[in-house]
């Protein structure tokens, strides 16, 4: 029974972590695209773009990461033979890369509380899309519980990227045309 509470609980606070890596990248996002409005606006926008990027950020983002990271290892724990299946060495390599996405939103986070940021909006709707793959990719192990074998793996990871990479390409030049 602790088990099914246990990975409910990693169940929700991935989600919600995901919900927070998906929303704090779209933030900063609309934080950078506020530079090219009125003196009046920017400085409106501005402002409200960093209550919203702080309160995202420190109210959900970061507590459903570390709860996620809690709530993972616990579930290790009560099924330590998941440590033996290849398709969890993957997934925690997915989860390390998923970590280090969230540490350089926290980087860029910073930087525009400080209005600092040297990124476009173009790289920032890329960068946004690393958390998608990962999203998919762990998924997939999970469910499937398989390694797959490392060549589809790669070529599925490969062609979900360039398929969001046309995708933002595309966007863009319909947002070009209106």
């Amino acid at each position: 029974m602790e088990y099914a509470y246990i990975k409910a609980l990693h169940i929700i606070f991935i989600v919600t972590w995901f919900a927070g890596l998906f929303y704090i990248v779209r933030l900063f996002i609309y934080h950078h695209e506020a530079q090219d409005k009125p003196e009046e606006a920017r400085n409106i926008l501005f402002k409200q773009y960093k209550l919203m990027e702080n309160r995202l950020w420190n109210i959900i983002t970061w507590p459903s990461f570390v709860l996620t990271l809690i709530f993972g290892p616990w579930l290790l724990i009560i099924q330590p033979g998941w440590l033996e299946q290849p398709w969890m060495h993957f997934k925690l390599g997915f989860i390390a890369l998923l970590v280090v996405y969230h540490l350089w939103c926290h980087k860029i986070y910073k930087q525009l509380q400080r209005d600092e940021l040297n990124w476009t909006s173009g790289k920032l709707r890329m960068f946004n899309e690393i958390a998608t793959i990962l999203l998919f990719a762990i998924v997939f192990l999970v469910v499937v519980k398989t390694a797959m074998s490392g060549l589809f793996g790669i070529i599925g990871i490969v062609g979900l990227g360039v398929l969001l990479m046309v995708g933002i390409k595309v966007y863009k030049k319909f947002r070009k045309d209106d």
